[in-house]
This record gives structure tokens, sequence and C-alpha cells, in this order.
């Protein structure tokens, strides 16, 4: 079989090749190259620009491919971009979407393939709600052949699946390592999963080729579902320490930080279960078998290993110290009004 990856060196993408090429398949990548290092061995590069469409249509010619999966399609133009070049050239059309698209709030915390797509707090969700729409009208006026992918939190050995991390994901734990505390949203009991990126990759690629799964859509996450508060203590555990975590609303965190409006309250705020039935159903055998304990090690195993992978952002880390000063304080005044009240 004969597979395009649209990106293809990313945290999740890159996983996906490394599997696709193990089963044998040939596996073509469409990217700048300029990532190299993280080129699979055995993949096939098409060096271009996905944006400038004649060079992509010349760098394409001749080929077609038995499923082609978009990696990089954030926005409906996108999609009809890539559908200009591919819906002639692939056998199956696989949009790589979000279960952040998943309604928000949700109204009921086992999430299934069924829940509704709705998201008010964030516009890359909302983004992705519309690509899926554009994909769906395509499939019912003009029988195009796409299959949705939704993952959720998902991290692979080069990324600490924290919430503020700045740039650098490590920060979390070079601050815990340091002996700072680590801000944790909410009580730090709410629910979420996360997903290795090589147990997605396994979904995905059981997918590619799959006439059953046309016109379908699917999440792709792990079982293991644990809080916050574990969270930080696992990564802590695997950085050698024992984290001090601060709680802090998730509003709060919102006004300190406008950014993190959609990637908190739209989305890691909430306590999620994601029911996995469907891919198990359309992938005979899929089960993901990192759990996070064995996947940070490994993460954290890989910054370890070189010092230069540890970028340092002093001043988001000053930025985060003077914001915890600032909160224990204002919240310690409360407290002691609300004592003198009673």
């Amino acid at each position: 079989m004969r597979i395009l990856f649209i990106g293809g060196t990313g945290i999740i993408s890159t996983e996906c090749a490394k599997l696709a090429l193990s089963r044998g398949f040939e596996t073509y990548l469409l990217n700048r190259n300029r990532r190299t290092h993280l080129t699979p061995t055995g993949a096939k590069v098409i060096a271009c620009d996905i944006n400038d469409e004649k060079a992509a249509e010349a760098a394409l010619a001749g080929l077609t491919f038995d499923a082609v999966v978009d990696f990089i399609a954030f926005t409906p133009q996108h999609i009809e971009r890539s559908l200009r070049l591919f819906e002639k050239r692939a056998g199956q059309f696989v949009f790589i979407s979000s279960a952040s698209a998943y309604q928000k709030p949700p109204g009921d915390y086992v999430i299934t393939e069924s829940t509704p797509l709705a998201n008010p707090y964030w516009k890359y969700s909302r983004d992705k709600i519309a690509c899926e729409e554009f994909l769906m009208k395509a499939y019912i006026d003009r029988g195009l052949a796409m299959t949705i992918v939704r993952p959720s939190h998902t991290y692979g050995d080069t990324l600490v699946p924290a919430v503020i991390s700045a740039g650098n994901s490590f920060t979390v734990v070079q601050r815990m390592r340091a002996g700072k505390p680590v801000i944790v949203h909410g009580d730090g009991t709410s629910l979420w999963c996360l997903t290795h990126a090589s147990d997605f990759a396994k979904g995905l690629v059981g997918l590619l080729g799959e006439p059953r799964a046309v016109g379908h859509a699917f999440h792709i996450t792990s079982d293991e579902s644990i809080t916050w508060d574990q969270i930080y203590q696992v990564i802590g555990l695997a950085a050698g320490v024992k984290p001090s975590i601060v709680h802090v609303p998730s509003d709060v965190l919102a006004q300190w930080d406008s950014s993190m409006e959609g990637s908190l309250i739209g989305d890691k705020a909430r306590s999620v279960v994601f029911d996995n039935s469907k891919i198990k159903r359309f992938v005979p055998g899929y089960c993901a078998t990192t759990t996070f304990a064995q996947g940070v090690r490994k993460t954290v195993a890989w910054f370890d290993a070189d010092s230069s992978r540890q970028q340092f952002d002093p001043a988001h880390d000053k930025r985060v110290d003077d914001f915890i000063a600032w909160y224990l304080k204002a919240t310690k005044w409360e407290s002691a009004t609300n004592e003198g009240s009673k």
C-alpha cells in the first residue's frame, strides 16, 4: 500500500510514519524537508511547500496513493487546498482533527464519537469543526472517500505534557528539580487522558486503506484517565523529585494569560473519559499499551540525554514565580478575611 503523510515529522506523524514503514507500506512525506533529522529511515520525501500549489502539483506528477493523511490542515481553506491536490490522487483522504472539538462544557464526561461538536472557548477547535463539516458535506454530496480522526492530548519523547510550559515543555521539570512550585489548574482532581504518540499510531495506521472507515470519525486515545495532580506527581517521579503543587482556578489562570483560555477553559479544565469502542471495532486488536508513567519516563530520559535539549526561558520562569507569589499572597489575605468574618 502506498500512503502519503502531509507533514510527517511532528510528534504524532513521525510515529505514524515509522509504524507504516515497519508494516511494509510505501511511505511518502510531503513537507519542506527542513527537519531531516526527524525523517524516518525509508520514507520518501516530496520536498515542497503545499501552499505553493503549482510547485506541489509538479512534485506530485504521476503519483497516486491508497491513502493521504493531512496533519497540517487547520481551516476549511486548508482542506479545499488539499482536496484540489489529492481528491483525484487518493483512495482515502484522512483529516487529523482534534478531540478538543467535542462539546464544551461536556454534557457527559464520557466522550464518544457521537458527542456533539461545539467549543465556544477555542477558535482552533471551531476551525477544526468547520473542516469536519466541509469534509462531511463533500462525502454526502459527491462521495468523497474521507475519514476523520480526532486525537486528544498526545505526547512523545520530545514533549512533556504540562499545561504551563512556555515555549519549552521541559520547563516544568526544570522547576521541579529546582525546588520551585508548579501550577496545576483547578483543585487537581479533574480527570484527563494522555496518549503516547506510538499508541495513537496503531489506531491511525490501522484505518489506512480500510473501506469501512470511509465517512466515519474516530478518536484514538488511551483508556487510562488520571487526575492532573497525579499527572504532575508522575512527572515529578520521572524527574526524581516530589513536586510542590500550587492549585489555581482555571478562570484565574486564563485572566493571567489570555492565550490559555482556549486550551484550558476550552479543553484541559474539563474531566473527560474517552470511550474507544469504535476504533477497537474498526481496528481489531487496537489497544494503547503505554501508561503515562512509562511514557513520561522515556520523555524525561530523552531530555536528560542531551543538555542542549533543555532550553530555559528565564523571563517566563520569573513570570511564573511572580504570579505564584501574587496568588499565594492574595489567597492568604482572602482566607484571613473570610476567617475574620465568621
